[in-house]
């Protein structure tokens, strides 16, 4: 039961890696180049769309990480396993008190001081996943 737990927070942490470098450094700066005009249901549709392909893995994650903690592999024992959970929840603290507002600020148009903010903030997740990562790696 640990193994499959472990691999599925694996894929899941690897699955968020490569969408947040790709939401990171080609997604979120094309936001300016949406246009005035069609930047609010452009913004719209980016938001439902977004949380319908990353909600599934960061749940998966976050209830993995959480899973863990009591069902630990091998390698995972002491404090690692809390710090890999702790970084889940930096994650979801970030995208809920950092990310979302942003986006509910484009939702009513495009706005250059919300942009910024939300691509600057954006590596706060881009970071913590990229570090799960290399742990988990070092943990096959």
């Amino acid at each position: 039961m640990p193994k499959i737990i472990f691999i599925l927070n694996l894929v899941s942490t690897f699955y968020m890696i490569g969408l947040i470098w790709f939401v990171q450094i080609v997604h979120y700066p094309l936001f300016k180049s949406v246009g005035k005009d069609n930047f609010v249901n452009y913004e719209l549709s980016h938001s439902f769309l977004t949380t319908m392909v990353v909600l599934p893995p960061m749940l998966i994650e976050i209830f993995t990480a959480f899973a863990l903690i009591f069902y630990p592999t091998p390698a995972l024992k002491g404090n690692l396993v809390y710090l890999l959970f702790f970084m889940v929840i930096l994650i979801w603290a970030s995208t809920g008190l950092l990310q979302v507002p942003q986006h509910n600020i484009l939702g009513s148009g495009f706005n250059e001081i919300s942009h910024d903010k939300l691509v600057s903030t954006n590596w706060i997740r881009t970071i913590l996943w990229t570090l799960r990562g290399i742990i988990l790696c070092f943990l096959i």
